[in-house]
């Protein structure tokens, strides 16, 4: 029986349920996520402690011990050492935020679409490909021996994005999302964890959570990684690895100082952490900054996806890995994919050796400081993180509107933004913002358009 009367306690939560539905736990965690989906349980709620509710429920802690972690590892709760256990503050948020079909009726500033600049001289190189007369080599399997030049390729794309590394260390794997899955799915066991920052991308958290891998928010300084709270996460954690994107940091468009990747290099080496570098926006830089992955080449799985710097239908994406991680991951690889696509790798390749590629970023960074312009002008009054060479901003909020709500504002007028909560881990509190992609209308004069309605709703909430 419990030791306390709870009639009168303020407890947040006071479950009901069947104790002859077995096993008991699985019943606890069923009625928690379906508390949490329907609403009766908001996001940051502090939940009552362990033993305080198996006391109430007449159960044994670790009834209740099994039951938090089974909805930890959906992503529905967030321990953190000392504080408690919360309702995840992204618990009810859409992480999907590619469509299965573009948004009718509205103009899209929601997903991180690059201006298309690059299709011309990528259409060019294929139809001369396809006349030679071995053409039919490109659509079979590809065999990792055969495409040594590729990697010379890959090589030089690195190295262009702030990386020196060899084509021993070269995967190839399809989009920079596939890599973080293989990466994962090769390192990580169900119930690991791993460091992300407070707002990430959301493609991580889509990957973790089907992997049953927990991802734990670590605080930043000027919204970067905080060196110190990295640190933090190791001694008190037990993660082992984290996630970064250093440059152009999606949602918040902020980056680390070249000291603070010294910094985290050095960090990941002392405690043995792998990270995973996310490089899809270094080749925006007209001069990129240093990887992290320079500092400390044997602990960094570094992603250079082509997604945002050349065109996202290549669906490739090249992987520098540390000789100790080749091995997993390239069997992971091989598992999710067999290959990458032959025709793809090898017009990625010929537009990088030929030197055509820097044309490709020059266009994408023109039409990029051309759009920032635009967004300058008509935001010139609030605060729009971000710098003109980045193909998103991050826009602060003025009052008291969340993101969420401004985000179904807009969508009501007819523009999509994607809200702060989409991007926020576990218990960390939301920005009340919205990340605007810059590139994905697919004219000036759309942008222009939203912008306007952007610009009447915020003047509207002060």
């Amino acid at each position: 029986m419990p030791i306390n009367s709870f009639e009168n306690y303020p407890m947040s939560w006071k479950p009901s349920i069947d104790k002859t539905e077995k096993p008991i736990y699985q019943t606890l965690a069923g009625q928690l996520e379906q508390d949490i989906l329907n609403g009766d349980l908001l996001p940051g709620t502090k939940l009552p402690p362990q033993r305080e509710l198996a006391d109430y429920l007449d159960l044994n802690l670790s009834t209740i011990s099994k039951a938090f972690k089974v909805c930890e590892e959906k992503g529905l709760l967030s321990a953190s050492v000392g504080s408690g256990t919360f309702v995840s503050y992204d618990a009810l948020s859409n992480a999907y935020l590619l469509e299965d079909t573009k948004p009718v009726h509205l103009i899209e500033m929601g997903a991180t679409l690059p201006d298309n600049a690059s299709y011309e001289p990528l259409l060019l190189q294929l139809k001369s490909m396809l006349q030679e007369t071995d053409y039919d080599r490109w659509f079979g399997y590809g065999r990792p021996g055969e495409s040594l030049w590729q990697k010379d390729a890959a090589v030089k794309l690195i190295q262009r994005g702030g990386l020196e590394t060899t084509v021993d260390h070269i995967l190839f794997a399809n989009g920079g999302q596939n890599a973080i899955a293989a990466t994962l799915a090769s390192l990580c066991k169900p119930g690991d964890r791993i460091g992300v920052d407070q707002h990430t991308y959301p493609g991580l958290k889509t990957v973790a959570s089907m992997l049953s891998v927990q991802i734990v928010p670590i605080k930043s300084e000027n919204y970067a990684m905080s060196p110190t709270s990295f640190e933090n996460a190791c001694k008190n954690y037990n993660i082992k690895g984290i996630y970064v994107i250093p440059d152009y940091h999606n949602p918040t468009a902020s980056f680390i100082s070249i000291e603070n990747r010294k910094r985290i290099a050095a960090i990941a080496k002392k405690y043995n952490q792998f990270i995973i570098e996310d490089g899809s926006y270094h080749l925006l830089h007209n001069k990129p900054l240093p990887a992290v992955a320079s500092f400390a080449p044997e602990q960094v799985i570094y992603i250079a996806s082509l997604s945002k710097s050349f065109a996202p239908g290549l669906r490739l994406a090249y992987v520098a890995v540390p000789s100790q991680f080749k091995e997993p991951i390239s069997k992971a690889l091989y598992n999710l994919n067999i290959t990458v696509s032959p025709l793809l790798a090898e017009l990625t390749a010929r537009m990088i050796v030929s030197n055509q590629f820097e044309s490709l970023i020059e266009g994408h960074q023109e039409q990029t400081i051309l759009r920032n312009q635009v967004v300058n002008r008509y935001l010139a009054d609030y605060t729009c993180l971000g710098v003109e060479t980045g193909i998103f901003r991050w826009l602060l909020l003025p009052g008291k509107i969340t993101g969420a709500e401004f985000e179904a504002l807009a969508a009501k007028q007819g523009v999509q933004v994607y809200a702060a909560e989409r991007f926020v881990v576990g218990n960390s509190c939301p920005d009340r913002a919205v990340r605007i992609s810059v590139c994905a209308p697919r004219t000036l004069e759309e942008l222009e358009q939203g912008l306007i309605i952007l610009k009447r709703l915020l003047n509207s909430l002060t």
